[in-house]
């Protein structure tokens, strides 16, 4: 446990050391800014204009106009920003030609692994934190729900976690950041759109497709329903992805 905090550390440092978290985040920020922005315009001309019929006013849900609608733009600037974080994780070590001393540490590479992952989800947690901030402008001049609000979190972060054990195993075959970014993406791309295929398809193939779309199992938690299946896929995709990557380690540690 040691050496992979210690190597934990290590990461973090060269993360925030070079430019790329502070514009990765910033730019995060900034978008995730602009949709909340956009968002709370629409439901305060909403309510002003719901205000004088008192049944609609009521009906009024602002997790469910501000905050659904928001997780899921969140999840797609994920999906675009997240390759950015881990393109350097492995290929960078194969780059600069420090791979091999790593491999041949005394290091396990399930330490490896894990002390390069924890710190990928060390700036992702950072970066759903800090969204964190406009929700307290909702809480001090509106009564959001709490628990779905944190279910959406809960989901965000399961999901980016998936992304980036699917990143770090791209990052482990290529020593080409670029590379590792675009079939990271690519990748996440294909399992988020994959319920749109379940809608022409019938069947076995329809629940087979919806069950390994991203998208469908995001879906629930955004609107606060916490089912165990949707975690149990996030977290065996992420351990699937990691699973991948110490199997790549493996096959170049004993060449």
């Amino acid at each position: 446990m040691k050496n992979i905090w210690v190597l934990c550390k290590k990461e973090i440092k060269t993360y925030f050391m070079s430019p790329i978290a502070y514009v990765v985040i910033a730019v995060f920020l900034v978008l995730v800014g602009f949709f909340f922005h956009s968002l709370i315009t629409w439901f305060n001309s909403q309510a002003i204009q719901l205000a004088r019929n008192p049944n609609y006013y009521q009906q009024l849900n602002i997790n469910q106009m501000v905050y659904t609608p928001l997780f899921h733009n969140i999840s797609i600037i994920l999906l675009l920003v997240i390759p950015l974080l881990t393109m350097r994780l492995l290929a960078e070590e194969k780059k600069i030609k420090t791979d091999e001393l790593l491999y041949t540490s005394p290091i396990s590479i399930n330490q490896i692994i894990l002390g390069k992952y924890f710190a990928s989800l060390f700036v992702l947690a950072v970066m759903l934190l800090l969204t964190g901030i406009y929700s307290l402008f909702t809480f001090s001049y509106g009564n959001p729900e709490l628990i779905p609000l944190l279910c959406g979190y809960l989901g965000l972060f399961l999901m980016g976690m998936a992304f980036m054990a699917i990143g770090l195993f791209y990052s482990s075959i290529t020593e080409n950041q670029i590379v590792a970014a675009v079939l990271t993406f690519g990748t996440l791309l294909l399992f988020w759109i994959l319920n749109w295929a379940a809608f022409s398809a019938s069947g076995l193939w329809k629940d087979v497709l919806n069950y390994l779309s991203f998208f469908q199992h995001f879906n629930d938690m955004t609107r606060g329903i916490l089912d165990t299946t949707d975690m149990v896929y996030y977290l065996s995709f992420s351990f699937f992805g990691l699973f991948l990557s110490h199997s790549v380690i493996q096959s170049r540690r004993w060449r």
